[in-house]
């Protein structure tokens, strides 16, 4: 089977990404492109909201983002709240579908 690459383009915002042992802050308009199976992290370390384009090579992975997403309205549309309990549920999700989609989660890329 093959194996999924990604780009990952942030849209706006900023987000602390770190891929390939390097930590770096990815801005609105820059793009990183991950290849298969290379440990990657985001996190959104600022107080306001981030937008993120994730454009995957092989058919079928947007199913496991429409499986742990919160559908909105529009792309303008402010994020959900989430408090800990809608958390713990979103988290539990990714964990339970990870498998499927040969998503391996790491603590630290």
């Amino acid at each position: 089977m093959a194996e999924s690459k990604a780009v990952r383009s942030v849209a706006t915002g900023e987000l602390q990404a770190i891929f390939r042992g390097e930590k770096r802050i990815v801005r609105a308009g820059e793009t990183l492109h991950i290849p298969a199976n290379a440990p990657h992290q985001f996190h959104n370390a600022s107080s306001k909201p981030v937008r993120m384009l994730c454009i995957c090579s092989l058919a079928g992975y947007e199913e496991f983002f429409k499986g742990i997403g919160t559908p909105v309205a529009a792309r303008t549309t402010p994020p959900p709240k989430v408090d800990a309990a809608q958390e713990a549920v979103f988290f539990k999700k990714v964990m339970e579908l990870a498998p499927k989609y040969r998503t391996e989660l790491l603590k630290e890329a």
